[in-house]
């Protein structure tokens, strides 16, 4: 097991900056990833959908979440899971932190 990278410690993995955020991959494998965002108050992460099955959890912060056409507001402790496919996006009430993971790997992001 000495190939694949399964640990990570705070500041391991590359960021990008974004409008409004930041993205931290945190770690991945081909099967899976795990992704830190960051957003500033009124950073959007934008009406998108991908084939990827995503979970988020909202570490910091406050989120206003849609998934198919439905919102809901979520706060640091909650969490949500985006099925294969669907039209998703998120606008930050406040500035805050998701934790996503990805199955399998968002290819895009590295």
């Amino acid at each position: 097991m000495s190939d694949p990278k399964v640990f990570a410690q705070p500041g391991d993995g590359r960021t990008t900056q974004l409008d409004g955020s930041s993205r931290r991959v945190v770690l991945d494998l081909p099967e899976l990833m795990l992704v830190e965002f960051v957003f500033e108050k009124g950073g959007v992460g934008a009406l998108h959908s991908h084939p990827h099955v995503q979970s988020s959890y909202v570490a910091e912060g406050v989120f206003d979440v849609t998934i198919d056409g439905v919102t809901q507001r979520i706060a640091a402790g909650g969490a949500y899971i985006v099925p294969s496919g669907l039209v998703h996006g998120v606008v930050a009430l406040e500035a805050g932190k998701l934790i996503d993971s990805f199955t399998p790997r968002r290819d895009d992001f590295l």
